[in-house]
């Protein structure tokens, strides 16, 4: 249709040439990109279910430029959304379709690795396994590995506050982070945390990871490096129950154990990776855990003895114990190959991402098994088991729009049932715009005003990431409404609409 003839498309295309003019006063020509064929890659991060094309992408090359894009959006009232590798699960890097995709990819040096404090300075658009790999000549890496770690970038892990199957014991992003530096909406330099292990002031490093890039736009990342262990090994345990398995994962923490990872598949999510990476994972069990003891070797024979007793009388019809670090990879490279093992299988795949109370793991294996029969759709498994951090991965055709609505219903069904066994929404991928309207169902009216207040105080136009993370009153309304027709309430506030 012609733009003169359709006022959506007329304001699209005004409002794009007065961006595009604005911005070439701040940008080099190959920094900018607004041709609908260059711009349709970044209409989507890794949750393609959802998909919007940027009025503009930019792309800067130093931070007097970021700064310069940011001070113009601002002028203008143009709505940004910071983007890295494109990685995420939640939809948080979808565009807006008014506004400026804030691309952060050419930001990706190594300014600093310094061994004897054991720390590195990066820019935003470092890899995660790239600071690991500049650090592994000192005995060092970075710790949270996310399963994407080879293509993800520290500052999504910032945003989303991102683990790994080693989060158990070394913990997420929060924990591995000193100091957070970058732009707030109208350009202005701001700083979080700091070089030494506390900092002045309210403890704002912790607000701002994990902050779904609604707050502030990551630009360089202090972390802190480990010593690389001496020793690490790995326990394959199958089981023939879903129920022993959860039980397992409860009855090894109560043990006093805190395993280096403690993962959980079930058996449809192990067949699919097994058929892909050949792992060597026991096909015929319900479920297999992956348990991993690092330290010296005296510590790790040890702790290994004392998981696979637990295992034992926890119900494991087998086990396996890595003899060697390539056999020790071999397990794992099943686990970190779960989701593109998933996309052989089905044409398209909704990764949830919830946490519940570690004793609960079976019971919400079995619900999950419930709703496969209730929606009509498969659904593969794999947990972070150590810490409750599910992963079901619902598989779908989005070619067939009911498909597609009924996958929708099955991960908001997972997420209030996780609610309800005492859990939350989300456990690293974010809020983004999958789990908007769950949102309604976790926290109140009040609690979702603060977090609208403190938004505001960093964003008081509203501009960075809008219309993610935070639900507004009418889309909570209308997800109630959704709810009773499917004869579900789980949250009492929804009871009013």
């Amino acid at each position: 249709m012609n733009a003169a003839l359709d006022p959506d498309l007329f304001e699209h295309a005004q409002r794009q040439s007065q961006v595009v003019a604005a911005l070439q006063d701040v940008l080099p020509a190959h920094c900018l990109i607004w041709n609908r064929e260059e711009t349709t890659p970044y209409e989507c991060d890794g949750l393609t279910a959802y998909r919007e094309r940027p009025l503009v992408v930019a792309l800067p090359e130093t931070e007097a430029q970021v700064q310069a894009v940011l001070k113009v959006c601002h002028a203008l009232d143009v709505p940004v959304v910071a983007r890295g590798a494109g990685t995420g699960l939640s939809g948080g890097a979808m565009p807006h379709r008014l506004g400026v995709t804030l691309s952060l990819a050419k930001f990706n040096r190594i300014l600093e690795l310094d061994a004897f404090s054991r720390t590195a300075v990066v820019q935003c658009g470092v890899r995660n396994l790239a600071i690991s790999e500049a650090a592994a000549p000192y005995g060092l890496y970075y710790a949270p590995d996310p399963s994407s770690q080879i293509a993800c970038t520290i500052g999504g892990n910032v945003a989303e506050n991102s683990g790994g199957v080693h989060c158990l014991k070394y913990g997420l992003t929060l924990h591995n982070v000193l100091k957070v530096r970058g732009f707030t909406i109208d350009g202005e330099p701001v700083e979080f945390g700091g070089d030494a292990l506390d900092a002045p002031g309210y403890d704002l490093l912790a607000v701002i990871t994990g902050s779904e890039g609604m707050l502030a736009v990551t630009i360089e990342v202090t972390v802190k490096l480990v010593p690389k262990p001496q020793l690490a090994r790995c326990i394959m345990a199958s089981f023939d129950d879903l129920r022993k398995a959860g039980d397992a994962v409860a009855a090894v923490i109560a043990a006093g154990i805190i395993p280096a990872g403690l993962e959980m598949m079930d058996k449809p999510m192990t067949a699919a990776v097994e058929d892909f990476v050949h792992a060597g994972y026991d096909v015929t069990a319900a479920a297999i855990l992956l348990c991993e003891s690092d330290g010296t070797p005296e510590e790790v024979e040890e702790e290994i003895a004392r998981m696979s007793e637990v295992l034992r009388t926890s119900g494991a019809t087998a086990l396996a114990v890595s003899r060697d670090e390539p056999e020790r990879l071999k397990f794992w490279s099943g686990r970190k190959n779960a989701f593109p093992a998933s996309g052989r299988i089905s044409p398209d795949y909704m990764c949830m991402d919830s946490t519940i109370p570690r004793k609960r793991l079976a019971d919400i294996l079995l619900a999950i098994q419930g709703m496969e029969t209730k929606y009509g759709l498969r659904c593969a498994n794999v947990f972070h088991a150590g810490d409750g951090n599910l992963h079901p991965l619902i598989l779908f055709d989005a070619n067939d729009p009911d498909q597609l609505h009924r996958a929708e219903l099955f991960g908001a069904d997972i997420l209030e049932t996780s609610v309800e066994m005492g859990g939350t929404i989300t456990g690293e991928h974010g809020v983004g715009v999958e789990k908007l309207q769950s949102m309604c169902v976790q926290f109140s009216v009040e609690e979702r005003e603060q977090m609208v207040a403190l938004k505001r105080a960093f964003d008081p136009k509203g501009l960075l990431n809008p219309g993610k993370v935070i639900p507004t009153l009418n889309r909570c309304a209308e997800y109630g409404k959704m709810l009773v027709r499917g004869g579900k309430i789980a949250h009492p506030e929804l009871e009013r609409f």
